[in-house]
């Protein structure tokens, strides 16, 4: 499961890297080309919303093996586009149908002691995380050497092995649910309405994944340009250094199982705020990059860990449905941060992208320390 959800989110990330070699290729702007990122991300959650939650009503691995048939066909069209606009409705339909990974993760959960939730969401997420970061670091070197293409052609490949993979190894799982589909997106509203610390939690998820968005779209725009010089290969290559954000923030998960959550939280939130004002000061910088890289990718990647765990307490019979609601706030959240980044880095450069980081990290802690208090002890 941990290896399947890091294999399958890596589709959402690949174009990252490339934006540049894509802007090239079809003649557009860098701003144009960030949107490429932006609707991977709104079909994510496009996906997740009419797709997840079905998790609660069919056999789980017949969802999946349907839904990788879709990735398959989503990819080969992307690596196929002979023109903006055809890749812009691949990137999106790449987002819709790379989902299996939210599927998964409730799977594990509902698995799990619950004393041991938190660790069992940490290290399956740690799978999810390195799939996220290191996907940058083989779509940046497979551009700068074969070309953008390529890589949706490669990662068609790997999603038809999992695929094979998974029919073979993955256990069924059978659904709580009792009604149709009508009734299941129905019960969405509900959760909304009745649950007011799953509305927090999923805006505070949406604030800090908009931080990291904002970062990694417009990286590879900042290293293009003096004093870098350095192409998609070299903002692959960051990639390697978030990965120990990725597993620190495993860690995390087992100090939110020691009652700690809500001082972890802040911390993380912190990190993000803190690894902003790095970036501030690291327009010329690699090592002041890599610092703030690390503690971005630690805060966001903890607090994501925290705010799933405490989801997957409230309702155990509708795990699916209330993953559906914070993980489309949560990539509403990076879409809106990507788009928000791009343009600001096409009206101001650098310091625009790294006031938007600022804005979004220092919503979502203002946010949590207001409305967010600690839980009491037992």
């Amino acid at each position: 499961m941990t290896i399947a959800t890091g294999m399958v989110v890596a589709n959402l990330y690949y174009n990252q890297p490339l934006l540049g070699r894509i802007a090239a290729t079809f003649g557009v702007t860098e701003a144009s080309a960030g949107s490429l990122a932006m609707l991977t991300q709104i079909g994510y959650a496009v996906g997740m919303l009419f797709i997840i939650p079905l998790g609660d009503m069919l056999r789980r691995k017949r969802l999946i093996m349907v839904d990788f048939a879709a990735i398959i066909i989503a990819l080969l069209l992307a690596a196929l586009a002979v023109n903006i606009e055809m890749l812009m409705v691949a990137s999106f339909l790449i987002g819709a149908t790379s989902v299996v990974p939210q599927l998964l993760v409730p799977m594990a959960a509902h698995l799990a002691k619950p004393e041991a939730r938190g660790r069992t969401v940490g290290f399956v997420m740690s799978g999810l995380l390195i799939g996220i970061l290191l996907s940058r670091t083989v779509s940046g070197f497979v551009g700068a050497h074969l070309g953008w293409r390529a890589m949706f052609f490669i990662a068609a490949g790997m999603m038809l092995v999992l695929w094979l993979t998974l029919y073979f190894l993955l256990p069924e799982v059978h659904p709580d649910f009792k009604g149709n589909y009508r009734k299941l997106m129905k019960s969405l509203v509900h959760l909304i309405q009745e649950q007011p610390m799953l509305r927090l939690v999923a805006l505070r998820g949406g604030l800090c994944y908009a931080t990291f968005g904002a970062f990694w779209t417009t990286l590879v725009f900042l290293l293009e340009e003096p004093p870098f010089h350095l192409g998609s290969d070299a903002a692959g290559l960051f990639g390697l250094v978030g990965a120990a954000g990725a597993l620190g923030a495993g860690y995390m998960g087992r100090l939110s199982d020691k009652g700690n959550s809500f001082t972890v939280t802040t911390l993380c939130i912190l990190m993000i705020v803190v690894s902003y004002v790095v970036f501030g000061f690291s327009g010329s910088s690699i090592v002041g990059l890599v610092i703030g890289v690390i503690l971005l990718d630690l805060g966001v990647q903890a607090t994501h860990i925290s705010n799933q765990t405490f989801i997957f307490s409230i309702l155990p019979e509708a795990r699916n449905r209330l993953n559906t609601i914070y993980m489309v706030t949560y990539f509403i959240g990076g879409a809106s941060g990507t788009f928000i980044a791009s343009q600001a880095w096409h009206l101001w450069k650098w310091n625009g992208v790294v006031g938007v980081g600022l804005v979004f990290s220092g919503l979502a802690l203002l946010l949590h320390l207001l409305f967010l208090k600690p839980a009491p002890k037992a």
